[in-house]
Formats: C-alpha cells, sequence, structure tokens
C-alpha cells in the first residue's frame, strides 16, 4: 500500500504517472464493510484502487496491500467533487470510477468480463461515460442487522423507479438527460433531503481538460450528464449501494418510525448481472 498524507500529494503523483487501467476512488465514511467493498473492486481489474479517509481509518490487511490510501476528511461538504476536481486535471485520458464503501458497482456480464474490457467497448462507442444508477440495498432483518447492512442477507426493490426529463433554468428539456428516482429514497422521502433523492449517478467517467463536477455530481460539460449516445442505447451500470440503509438507521428520527425495509417488491439481492439485466435495471447496449 503506498500512503499518501494529502490530496496534493497523491495528485502530484498522478501528474508524472497516472498508471494503467482505469482508477478507483473509493470514499470510506465509516468502518462499515470497507473490506468487501475493496475486495468487490479489486475482483474488477481497476487499475488502481485509492482510498480516500482519515488517518485513523483501520484498512483490513487483507486489502491494503492492493490499494493505495490518501489522507482525507470525506465528511467535508462536496469531498467528492473536491476529490475528483483534483484528479481531473492529474488524469486527463484515464477513466475514473467513483464511489462509497458499502457499495458495489455492477455492470452487464460482470461476473465474467473485467471493468477494462467494459470500458474498452464503451471507448469504442465513442461514449466518455457510463451512466448508472444507485440501487438501494438493505439488510431483510433488521432485528439481526440494525444497522441495516447485511451483504449474505441483501435485499433490493424491484419496482417503483421512475425517471424524469431534466430542465434547464428556462425550463427547457436537456437532451438525453433524466432524473431518476426509486428505492428506499423514494420509499422514505420524508426522510431523505429533496436534493439527495435522486438515485443516477455518473459513475464511470474519461478525464478531459477543464471537466468539473457540479455539486449535484453532474459536469459541465452536458454530453457528460447523458444517459445514451444520440445513435442508440448505450451501456450502463448499477450502484449497489447500503448509503441510504445505514443513514435511515443511523438518523434517531427515521429509526423509529422504519422496523423493516422490505416490501411486497423487495426481492433478494444476487449479487449477479443478470438480475439486474432481467429487471431492465441496467442496460447491455450494443454489447453481448
Amino acid at each position: 500500500m503506498t500512503h499518501f498524507s494529502s490530496l496534493a500529494t497523491f495528485t502530484d503523483t498522478l501528474k508524472g504517472a497516472p498508471g494503467k487501467g482505469p482508477l478507483a476512488l473509493i470514499l470510506l465514511e465509516d468502518e462499515v464493510e470497507i473490506e468487501s467493498t475493496l475486495q468487490h473492486h479489486l475482483g474488477l481489474g481497476f487499475g488502481q484502487i485509492i482510498a480516500f479517509c482519515t488517518p485513523e481509518m483501520p484498512i483490513p490487511n487483507t486489502v491494503a496491500d492492493h490499494i493505495h490510501r490518501v489522507d482525507f476528511d470525506v465528511s467535508t461538504q462536496d469531498a467528492i467533487c473536491t476529490i475528483v476536481n483534483a484528479v481531473i486535471p492529474a488524469a486527463t485520458g484515464h477513466w475514473i470510477y467513483t464511489c462509497y464503501n458499502a457499495e458495489y458497482v455492477i455492470y452487464p456480464f460482470s461476473e465474467d468480463r473485467s471493468v477494462g474490457e467494459m470500458l474498452g467497448f464503451v471507448t469504442e462507442e465513442r461514449r466518455d461515460v457510463v451512466a448508472s444508477y444507485v440501487i438501494d440495498l438493505y439488510a431483510g432483518d433488521l432485528a439481526q442487522h440494525p444497522n441495516g447492512v447485511a451483504t449474505d442477507d441483501a435485499f433490493f426493490d424491484k419496482s417503483g423507479y421512475y425517471a424524469l426529463a431534466r430542465t434547464d433554468a428556462e425550463g427547457e428539456t436537456l437532451d438525453r438527460q433524466m432524473n431518476v428516482f426509486g428505492g428506499l429514497r423514494w420509499r422514505f422521502e420524508e426522510h431523505i433531503a429533496t436534493d439527495r433523492r435522486r438515485i443516477d449517478r455518473i459513475s464511470f467517467f474519461r478525464c478531459k481538460p477543464e471537466l468539473v463536477m457540479l455539486p449535484d455530481r453532474t459536469f459541465n460539460a452536458p454530453e457528460y450528464n447523458t444517459i445514451a449516445c444520440p445513435w442508440h442505447n448505450s451501456l450502463t451500470a448499477a450502484v449497489g449501494s447500503f448509503r441510504t440503509a445505514k443513514a435511515l438507521r443511523r438518523n434517531p428520527g427515521s429509526r423509529q418510525m422504519i422496523d423493516s425495509f422490505r416490501w411486497r417488491q423487495s426481492e433478494r439481492f444476487s449479487w449477479r448481472a443478470q438480475q439486474l439485466l432481467d429487471l431492465g435495471l441496467i442496460e447491455p447496449g450494443q454489447w453481448f
């Protein structure tokens, strides 16, 4: 493990040698499922995995030797934007992926094909982004898993998702841009701030000069916010995430109101891409 004492030190190193393969920037907010998160992404074949966390955060020995670590307080406001916008100019031309601990990316055929193969196809399609949707995961039994997290007893909503056309400040519809909603953030929206209810996320993007991530996690380049190219459906991914379940169980108000996340449309999460393909939650595009 290479340990960087600051974000600036890390980006200075990137400028000299960004390395091969896509970079995974993983923000560790707490100690929940750090090992499983890092193991999952190591198994997908990222060129480098960089964990951002406080100096005190423990990283299990099973994964520590295979990642880089950067000291950074990810609890600060807009931490993801600060990190991404520092990395972009240092890694021009390289693919970047972002997530948090207790989040797991799944893309079409991810059990058999590496993330590099997937992004190679996307590059051939002349796309610089992979649109994704955050699929809220939650423990099936909150009495047994009071923090809402259980990778071996994970459920998700198989329906209840919807999209609205995104508009600009003048109310004009933006081309191929959608605001997507669903999951726990939809069912328990009274406990979720309005600006945190969307589940659309650009999880993969290729760095280019003057690209900037904005506070709402969109980009200043309109094409980077699109769900597909103009000529056909594009490949999309999903990020299985326990973050909302954790937050709803951590907050005293919502914790008292919710004794189970399961409902009639809950389905056990299989951790396989085919399940999400069958439900239409991810799209292979032209990749077979």
